[in-house]
């Protein structure tokens, strides 16, 4: 039979035949599509005429066809929804993929013919994307040691290959930790916690097999635990679990994989000519120097630090009004944050949450695609990897522009967080390829019947990674290299957090936040309330998102540290950390920097993008309101659609007219006030 991964695919949309496959389908398909590409490979770097751009830079473009088709849905379902034999297979293909890189990214005969065209860019009359394409791949092949030789060039592939199986064994040990505990509460562990909640760790306790209610890893089940939860015990318990993931010894253990990883990212960077890996990671990046990125960070931190100090004192004193004699800890700081909230601006979350279902909140995201830039979703009925997981075909004016994808709800061998990817990306240079992107999200799976129901940070999450699936499925270039979302690292999360403004705008929630009971919109008294709220605890929030921030750029900033636990706690002191706040991702499960290279030193990027989406936002209510099409059609022609064909502050510009100022961030978090 014919592996289906290298067949010819019929299906709806040329979709991953995801009904055909197995597990055991995937090694041979691999083999079998690195054999072809090696194969396409050669043909380029043997080939005897002189390089040109279509027999160089088009050909290295569509190179490796087979190997996605294999890769795309093999890397889509270890992802959210990991198995033994998935996570043997990562492991089996990352150092191969490592060494294959290196094959291409490496290879001096590749080099020398990207490296011609280079010198006579100025003859080839190219197109500004063409040029922006050559410029891409000779700086993407210079960066990656392709001008190195000897025992730098050797020394530089093993590196990249021992980086390779580091990262995925590090997201395995995470997943394990989280797969492995969970906390079953008998009937009175039960005291304070609202019907969702139960709901929630009751259907959790049916997922491990248990009766009763259970409280796991998962974030859209642990944070409301630690909201409501009146057993102090008990918070104590199930927080420590969650920030102890992949520090709890044995063969899950990360922080001597991180301390491997740090030391191969520095020795990575030397053999590249550069003082660090921060130095080297931020050169193509917006911020250009670990000092930019500095000077961000303590630009927020000074009133976010303030602001969560005052806030403290505050939570201190409820927590000892309650009887409790002791410091404010890291597990009180939710619990009693969620009090002082109901009580300053009259709002319980479980009062709050039937009003945000997630049906209606996909309905909202898909409602401001429609008024925004004229997309329209219909939902489709394909088979996909997961019976968990919609689809959607996305078209405008009758034309087909996506298909997209959700698959919202927590699973054991689902990776945590949430994130958007590409099952195949736009390009045209293979004809007119339109995207299927997928979100991923880890929000509670509801009882069987029952409504999945969404806390307003579960809303803002997928409002999140629909700005990001609209910055792929709106891509409109003609190379795969610079489609979508292959943008600079601190520029990538702009579309993300700028289409979370639409959430915040009355008139979208007065039409989707209905009752899961009764259909009835949000009362106009309680969508104030929540919208004056959105801004609450930003002072915790600000303070636990830069402090895990600093710690990355400092890890990567000059000398890899031995024991990087005790840099981290060196680097906090400095900082002045309050110690009821707690870093957002410590460093054993900072899988953001650790399972891979993309956001090791630029997690920052967050907060980089974050200046610039409330700048963005703000030239909506400049031209007369969040919905004006004008603007619209400016962020669409010259960010959403144009990829990385110009350097981000350029794009930026020609949208904007200028590039804004930390203001427009600290008045968004309310942070503008604090002294």
């Amino acid at each position: 039979m014919i592996n289906p991964l290298l067949a010819d695919w019929t299906t709806p949309f040329g979709l991953p035949p995801f009904a055909d496959m197995s597990d055991d389908d995937f090694a041979p398909g691999f083999e079998a599509s690195l054999t072809q590409a090696r194969a396409e490979l050669a043909a380029i770097i043997e080939n005897p005429k002189p390089p040109t751009f279509e027999n160089t830079i088009d050909a290295l473009e569509l190179m490796g066809e087979a190997m996605h088709k294999v890769l795309s849905p093999f890397y889509t379902l270890a992802g959210v929804d990991s198995n033994p034999a998935r996570e043997a297979l990562q492991r089996e293909f990352s150092p191969k993929l490592a060494a294959w890189g290196s094959e291409v990214s490496m290879n001096p005969e590749l080099f020398a013919r990207v490296d011609s065209l280079w010198q006579d860019r100025e003859k080839l009359k190219l197109t500004p994307e063409q040029m922006r394409v050559l410029e891409l791949t000779r700086r993407g092949l210079v960066r990656a040691g392709a001008q190195l030789d000897g025992f730098a060039f050797d020394r530089l592939k093993q590196v990249k290959e021992r980086l390779a199986v580091l990262g995925t064994q590090f997201t395995q040990n995470l997943l394990a930790d989280e797969r492995a505990w969970y906390m079953e509460l008998d009937p009175e562990d039960l005291e304070g916690l609202p019907d969702f909640v139960l709901a929630t760790a009751k259907a959790a306790a049916e997922e491990k097999g248990t009766e009763g209610h259970v409280v796991t890893l998962s974030r859209s089940l642990i944070v409301p635990f630690l909201q409501f939860s009146a057993r102090r015990d008990l918070r104590e318990r199930a927080y420590e679990a969650w920030t102890s993931r992949g520090a709890n010894g044995g063969e899950t253990d990360n922080r001597s994989i991180a301390a491997e990883i740090l030391a191969l990212r520095e020795e990575r960077a030397h053999l590249l000519g550069y003082d660090d890996f921060a130095t080297y990671k931020l050169e193509t990046e917006m911020a250009k120097t670990p000092d930019a990125v500095r000077k961000l960070l303590m630009e927020v931190w000074e009133p976010a630090k303030a602001q969560a100090d005052l806030d403290a004192q505050v939570l201190a004193a409820m927590m000892n009004n309650d009887g409790v004699n002791d410091a404010l800890e890291p597990w009180d700081w939710r619990y009693y944050s969620e009090k002082r909230r109901a009580e300053e601006h009259d709002l319980d979350e479980a009062e709050l949450k039937p009003y945000l279902q997630l049906d209606r909140m996909i309905e909202a995201a898909f409602d401001c695609a429609t008024r925004l830039f004229s997309l329209e979703f219909k939902a489709l009925d394909v088979p996909l990897h997961h019976p968990d997981a919609r689809a959607w075909e996305v078209t405008r004016k009758g034309e087909h522009i996506a298909v997209f994808i959700g698959d919202y709800f927590a699973r054991g061998g689902k990776r945590s967080g949430a994130w958007c990817s590409a099952l195949r990306s736009q390009q045209k240079l293979r004809g007119d390829i339109r995207p299927h992107v997928i979100n991923v999200c880890n929000f509670a799976k509801p009882a069987k019947g029952s409504p999945a129901l969404l806390s307003y940070d579960d809303a803002r999450t997928l409002f999140h990674e629909f700005g990001h699936a609209l910055h792929q499925m709106l891509s409109n270039v003609t190379y795969e290299s610079i489609s979508g979302t292959s943008v600079a690292r601190d520029f990538v999360e702009l579309p993300s957090q700028l289409f979370e403004h639409w959430l915040e705008v009355p008139e979208v929630l007065q039409k989707y936040a209905t009752h899961a009971e009764t259909g009835e919109p949000m009362p106009a008294d309680m969508l104030q309330r929540m919208l004056d709220a959105a801004n609450y605890d930003q002072g915790f929030a600000t303070v636990e998102y830069v402090a895990s921030a600093m710690v990355d750029i400092e890890f990567h900033s000059g000398d890899a540290p031995e024991d990087p636990m005790t840099m981290q706690a060196e680097i906090l002191e400095g900082m002045g950390m309050p110690p009821a706040i707690r870093m957002r991702h410590a460093t054993p499960h900072f899988a953001h920097v650790f399972a891979g290279d993309g956001y090791s030193s630029a997690y920052y990027s967050y907060m980089w993008s974050e200046v610039m989406d409330a700048d963005a936002f703000a030239a909506f209510e400049e031209a007369g309101g969040a919905f004006d099409a004008a603007t619209a059609r400016k962020l669409e022609d010259h960010i959403l659609s144009v990829g990385g064909l110009r350097e981000a502050d350029e794009l930026y510009t020609e949208f904007r007219g200028r590039l804004p100022g930390v203001e427009a961030l600290l008045k968004g978090r309310g942070l503008d006030k604090v002294s």
